[in-house]
């Protein structure tokens, strides 16, 4: 495929405007929308020319799967050095279905599913749809996994019931990517109390540099991953998901509903493959350009915004920001939850920004919110100097 442009500076603000997603759509046009988890990119090219040649031939039937188990199969070889085996996946829906369909293999109704927050939202509200309890077992002080805190809640999750550990790796909000050696220690701990893992790791792809992905179930047989092509290619309508089991729990994938494996789209299906089969170089562009736009966000709020604390994420293109030092309340009046609190209520309604609020994440995601970096160096610069004369008024 060769050179490929930066596929954040080929859109303006402009073209960005006329799509209809829910990033564009939600607020309005006078508001610069950094929030939910959007690239502002056109397509890889392989991508678009998949799709294209669906429409051209009419080709909207029933998901033929094969093809994208094999050009994902492919992809974790050349990607991650990881080998696994078809009788491993499964096509899903899309990540937090799998996640859900996983929950069910692993465990029954009413167990106790712990998730270390703050963390994607998500969590929190599926498995209980799902029938299940969930609770949480903090990161530490580094933003890193406590293993004090999980063999805590470990322990007393598993006395007289059952419980699954549900992991984000890389994790969001805060763009920590677990190392082999944390995974290693929560593979153990997990087998210590008879706990099943089940991964998140759909930001896989968009790990940077100095950062390692460690795939969990290469560390953990009995676990479970939930992957797609959706984030890093910015595929999130199209929708198509892979549950992944470790070695020893494969079997288990042949408990899933009939309907589960059915839930892929068709047009997911086909974008995701010639995403995974011919957009790595896509990829590698994006990576340099969010590499790129994080070094010029950590710039720009130091510049704009001194007080505002902010650790460059190792992965994924989401910035973790603490408005601590400006004292923003997140209870609204009366105590009831609203969409909107804290920092985001007060940047959407002073600086026409959209930013993810962070109560949402759960605990420790106080006086915080989310930033999606993956735009054009315009728009985040734009961006940040409407957040630091927001905070000067």
């Amino acid at each position: 495929m060769g050179h490929v442009q930066n596929p954040l500076e080929i859109l303006g603000l402009d073209q960005l405007r006329r799509r209809k997603s829910m990033k564009w759509r939600a607020f309005g046009d006078e508001v610069l929308p950094l929030w939910v988890a959007e690239m502002d990119t056109p397509l890889a090219e392989p991508v678009a020319d998949a799709l294209r040649e669906m429409i051209d031939l009419g080709d909207t039937g029933y998901p033929h799967t094969a093809p994208y188990v094999e050009a994902f199969l492919h992809f974790a070889q050349q990607r991650w050095d990881w080998t696994l085996t078809a009788d491993q996946v499964s096509p899903v829906r899309d990540v937090m279905t799998g996640v859900v369909e996983a929950l069910k293999l692993v465990g029954e109704l009413w167990d106790t599913v712990i998730v270390s927050s703050p963390v994607y939202p998500p969590f929190f509200t599926h498995p209980v749809s799902a029938g299940r309890r969930v609770v949480e077992a903090p990161l530490g002080a580094d933003g890193r996994l406590d293993f004090d805190m999980l063999e805590e809640s470990f322990n007393l999750r598993t006395t007289g019931g059952q419980a699954a550990y549900l992991l984000c790796n890389p994790h969001n909000p805060t763009g920590v990517v677990h190392t082999k050696k944390e995974l290693e220690r929560l593979a153990q701990l997990s087998a210590d109390y008879g706990v099943r893992v089940v991964a998140d790791e759909i930001h896989a792809p968009l790990v940077y540099s100095e950062a390692t992905f460690t795939p969990y179930i290469s560390v953990d047989p009995r676990g479970y991953s939930v992957m797609s092509a959706s984030k890093a290619w910015n595929l999130a309508g199209l929708k198509a998901g892979l549950l992944i089991a470790g070695a020893e729990a494969a079997p288990e994938l042949n408990e899933l509903a009939p309907e589960t494996t059915l839930g892929p789209s068709h047009a997911g299906v086909i974008a995701q493959t010639a995403a995974y089969a011919e957009g790595q170089d896509w990829l590698d562009a994006a990576l340099t350009g969010l590499e790129d736009n994080r070094a010029l966000l950590m710039r720009l709020l130091a510049e704009a915004a001194p007080e505002v604390k902010a650790s460059p994420p190792e992965s994924t293109y989401l910035a973790w920001l603490d408005f601590s030092a400006y004292g923003f309340d997140d209870e609204p009046n009366g105590g009831a939850e609203t969409p909107l609190m804290g920092p985001a209520k007060h940047l959407l309604s002073e600086a026409n920004l959209a930013l993810t609020p962070g109560h949402a994440f759960g605990t420790g995601g106080e006086r915080r919110a989310r930033l999606n970096f993956a735009t054009n160096q315009a728009v985040l610069t734009e961006a940040v100097q409407r957040l630091g004369a927001s905070l000067e008024r």
